[in-house]
């Protein structure tokens, strides 16, 4: 599992979606109690290695381990406890920063053929949450959880960075590029849209 999350952190970086440092995965190894291996901090994600993960428990807190965890490593437990997601990834993709700064109250897509991909039907209508930045982590958990929706499996951090999830590191990427295709889509209409999707 931590091999994967390095294969994982590898592709992202060479999208310029993890830049540096910056950015983290999970993925759940158990439920109960909750356990979720998360990247270490401070490492260049282009890098990453299959040892660097470290075990969390529903906290954030390293379980057993001197390494230091994900800053966003209570967010990630947040997100697997109370959307049940298997994988939790959080990038800083340009768009979905851009598009959270046009839309702060939610980012409104529909009748777009790409909602497919992130588990939703094309005729639907879906709005991506949007929340402040923090960096306090229950903070930015309490702000999830008060807006979460079961059907929109991906969270906007202001000025920040974009959280989606899955059952799996593989679904949640899947969602996560064609979430960063919609919002990039989203961004580069807004001028042609305006009245329709102000």
């Amino acid at each position: 599992m931590t091999a994967e999350l390095a294969r994982e952190c590898a592709r992202y970086a060479q999208l310029g979606w993890m830049r540096g440092t910056s950015g983290n995965l999970s993925v759940v190894l158990q439920r109960d109690p909750l356990r979720l291996a998360v990247t270490v901090s401070g490492v260049d994600k282009g890098e990453i290695t299959a040892e660097d993960s470290v075990v969390i428990d529903a906290d954030g807190n390293a379980v057993d381990s001197d390494k230091v965890p994900s800053a966003e490593a209570g967010l990630h437990a947040r997100i697997a406890r109370v959307a049940g997601a298997g994988a939790v990834v959080h990038v800083h993709a340009l768009a979905p920063v851009v598009a959270a700064e046009h839309w702060p109250d939610g980012v409104v897509l529909r009748d777009l053929e790409m909602l497919k991909g992130f588990g939703r039907q094309a005729h639907e209508e879906v709005v991506v949450p949007v929340v402040p930045n923090s960096q306090d982590m229950v903070e930015l958990g309490d702000a999830f959880e008060k807006g979460f929706d079961p059907g929109v499996p991906a969270l906007l951090v202001a000025r920040h960075g974009v959280y989606v999830w899955g059952d799996d590191l593989v679904q949640a990427r899947h969602r996560l590029e064609c979430l960063e295709w919609l919002l990039r889509f989203k961004v580069e209409t807004r001028d042609i849209f305006t009245g329709r999707h102000a």
